[in-house]
């Protein structure tokens, strides 16, 4: 089968069928025509001739920091939701959390492999700006802010600010911290800043002995836990920078017969499906992570389309979720 046997059967002319598979306009008795003829027929047009003659591969990079993310995983349903409306497929591309491979699948996809790029943000360095800087194609930034890109990203330091005020209301007498690297300005930048507001307002203090750093893992929450109780024993509130990283927390304060809210209370942020089910379940900050992943899908199309000239910056909303870890 070619164009012209399914113009011939659909009763229309190539040029309708060439605008049906590349999403130009025809009527809506045309569409219906040539969409019944594809059917019958299992008609596939050729994704090399069309890249031939649009110059577009129809293809959209998304470099993501770990596939195993729940929050990730929403960001990409957003994604691909909107991505496929469009006529667009999605090459994915998993780093493992290593910048150096973000840096590569820059420089690849930006050899005609795609025709845009959704890079979910976690750190920049000075050698991700010099790639992002010499992309030849569009690129959002999901998840992280970085001043001259579209971005997507949430309100890290105000949710952090506000999840925080369920730990302070019973005025603990030592407040703990288990953060992630700031080199990751949402997570672990602004999450602390917020942290720091809402205990400053209350006339409270978290110094360095009373903070650890942890990876993004239930594991490393559960050891950094015991190295913050260690070293803090007197820890009565711990505001953990994930719900993954919280979670770990509670597993440790488990074992070691701290009751929770009682003796300690703990907060995270992410509203993990894990922490509906945690004991205690978990107070948390609900990110609306599917939204902006349609939201970033939807830049990077009308930046392809030409209808999106000015850098665009998109701050999205959250919800605090109060539940038994901090009641």
């Amino acid at each position: 089968m070619n164009i012209s046997e399914i113009a011939e059967m659909a009763g229309v002319s190539r040029a309708a069928v060439s605008r049906y598979f590349n999403n130009g306009y025809i009527s809506e008795e045309k569409r219906e025509q040539i969409r019944r003829v594809v059917e019958e027929t299992g008609y596939i047009p050729s994704a090399q001739a069309q890249m031939l003659r649009t110059k577009k591969t129809k293809l959209i990079g998304v470099i993501l920091p770990k596939i195993d993310s729940e929050s990730v995983s929403q960001m990409v349903a957003g994604i691909g939701g909107a991505i496929r409306n469009a006529g667009y497929q999605i090459l994915l591309a998993d780093t493992e959390n290593d910048a150096k491979k973000e840096i590569e699948y820059l420089n690849i996809f930006d050899n005609d492999r795609v025709d845009g790029v959704i890079l979910v943000g976690t750190v920049f360095t000075k050698a991700h700006k010099k790639a992002l800087k010499e992309l030849k194609i569009p690129v959002v930034i999901l998840g992280q802010r970085l001043g001259g890109y579209n971005c997507v990203f949430h309100d890290d330091s105000m949710a952090a600010a506000e999840v925080t005020e369920l730990l302070v209301h019973e005025r603990p007498n030592c407040v703990g911290y288990v953060g992630v690297t700031s080199q990751d300005e949402a997570a672990g930048k602004h999450r602390l800043e917020g942290f720091l507001q809402t205990l400053e307002k209350h006339g409270l203090d978290c110094g360095p002995q009373q903070r650890v750093e942890a990876d993004f893992t239930l594991m490393s929450g559960y050891e950094k836990a015991k190295e913050l109780l260690t070293k803090s024993p007197d820890t009565d509130a711990i505001f953990c920078s994930t719900d993954t990283i919280a979670i770990g927390v509670l597993k440790y304060l488990r074992e070691i017969g701290k009751r929770v809210p009682q003796d300690v209370a703990v907060t995270g942020i992410g509203a993990n499906k894990m922490g509906d089910v945690t004991t205690p379940t978990l107070s948390t900050v609900k990110f609306f992570y599917q939204e902006s992943g349609a939201e970033a899908a939807q830049m990077i199309l009308d930046a392809l389309d030409g209808r999106q000239a000015a850098v665009k910056e998109l701050k999205m909303g959250y919800t605090v979720i109060e539940r038994e870890s901090t009641r």
